[in-house]
């Protein structure tokens, strides 16, 4: 002891020998709290420098889309592992999509339209198939609308007969064990199936059933996945950020990343939206720097796949009315995103919002975006305490549109500098 108290110096530059009796002991207390003293003050910092954002919202209004767009515009590519994962959900949402497309196509009795337009159509020997037969046990070239659709619905709907999956040589996708049983056969039943899909899908009468998709919870989107299948069928392909965000993988857990954005860390959470996960912990976030609800514009004249005699916006609703009412989130900003604004845009041509039950009262003009963006605001507002939202507070955005949640983001940050998150969503 004596030896190590020779060497210690002071900050008087004193040696530590010359010391009188427990002035060594203050004096090193006296450090110690000036070394957590200085450690409390750098993580007062970085606490100042961290920005912690919750997105909530129902399943598929976009949210986790937008989670996805944070990584483009702020994260790190993402690896090979990752768009093996993608490429396997992307090929499952084609199978889930055309599964639901034959299942309306017979509640709507149109099977019969099928066979009309196939006694009609001469059956082009397109260069898409060329390199299909070498993936699948079936002569393809040949089908009419109503052959792909008997095969699609013996395979993948009804399920009347046994799949049989060859070996596919060297293709990029493969299997993915992040992807789950279910997403996994079901691309190799993309692969079986491909080109049926491809006729089907480009049939008068499909497309019609399109039109009515709501009534069957098809996603919105993944009509681009539809018309690109020689591409996504490809032994090479590789998901592209485009074909990410589109993608629909089902959100059961708080998923959290971290970004750093202009010196600023940017902590975001994303909670899942299906019934069972949205109200799972709000308590935990109640450090939350600030709240993003999402809600999508297009899912007035749709309901639930959890419930279906329960309409989406009305849930939405209803859940953002827990959200701002939850005590976690007194004093919180929160901002609302009316979400899918393309679709809703095509949607309004053909649907009539005052035509769906829970909406009758609206009264603006029929297919007017401007009114029908007005009235949903409205609707949120009738939750609030104060009855209306900052003009800041809102925003109509299209979460698959980079350049647009790049310009919204931005615009959220100018907003927030008040709240001391200043910078976090800047982007060059």
């Amino acid at each position: 002891m004596g030896s190590c108290r020779s060497k210690f110096i002071l900050p008087d530059e004193r040696p530590a020998q010359e010391l009188r009796p427990g002035e060594f002991e203050r004096f090193i207390e006296q450090w110690r709290n000036e070394e957590i003293e200085r450690e409390q003050q750098e993580a007062n910092r970085t606490r100042e420098m961290t920005h912690k954002l919750l997105l909530l919202g129902t399943g598929e209004s976009g949210k986790t889309t937008i989670f996805k767009q944070m990584r483009i515009l702020h994260g790190s590519p993402k690896t090979d592992d990752e768009l093996r994962m993608y490429g396997v959900h992307i090929r499952s949402n084609i199978i889930t999509a055309i599964r639901k497309l034959c299942e309306l196509t017979r509640e709507l009795d149109l099977v019969s339209s099928l066979s009309e337009e196939s006694a009609e159509l001469v059956t082009d020997d397109s260069s898409d198939c060329s390199f299909m037969s070498a993936l699948t046990n079936f002569d393809d070239r040949d089908l009419t609308p109503r052959e792909a659709y008997d095969q699609i619905v013996s395979h993948l709907v009804d399920c009347t007969v046994d799949e049989v999956f060859p070996a596919i040589p060297d293709d990029w996708v493969g299997e993915s064990s992040r992807a789950g049983i279910q997403a996994n056969k079901d691309a190799r039943q993309f692969l079986q199936h491909a080109e049926a899909i491809r006729v089907l899908w480009q049939s008068a009468t499909i497309q019609f059933v399109w039109i009515q998709r709501a009534q069957a919870n098809i996603n919105d989107s993944h009509n681009e996945y539809l018309s690109d299948l020689t591409r996504i069928a490809s032994p090479t392909y590789i998901p592209t950020d485009r074909d990410i965000l589109l993608s629909r993988v089902r959100t059961t857990q708080v998923t959290k990343e971290r970004y750093a954005v202009e010196g600023h860390t940017l902590e975001i959470y994303d909670v899942g939206g299906q019934r069972p996960f949205r109200h799972r912990g709000f308590e935990f976030f109640d450090d939350m720097d600030a709240v993003i609800f999402v809600a999508a514009l297009s899912e007035y004249d749709q309901v639930l796949a959890e419930a279906r005699m329960q309409n989406r916006m009305v849930e939405s609703l209803k859940f953002f009315r827990s959200v701002v009412k939850h005590e976690a989130f007194v004093n919180k900003p929160i901002l609302l995103f009316l979400n899918k604004k393309d679709v809703f845009a095509e949607k309004i041509m053909y649907s009539n919002i005052a035509d769906s039950p829970f909406f009758s009262n609206y009264d603006g003009p029929a297919m007017d975006f401007d009114y029908g963006v007005l009235y949903f605001i409205q609707k949120f507002e009738e939750h609030l305490e104060e009855k209306e939202f900052k003009d800041a507070f809102v925003h109509v955005t299209c979460a698959t549109d980079t350049n647009n949640m790049n310009f919204v983001l931005n615009s959220v940050r100018s907003m927030l500098m008040a709240e001391a998150m200043e910078d976090i969503f800047y982007v060059e």
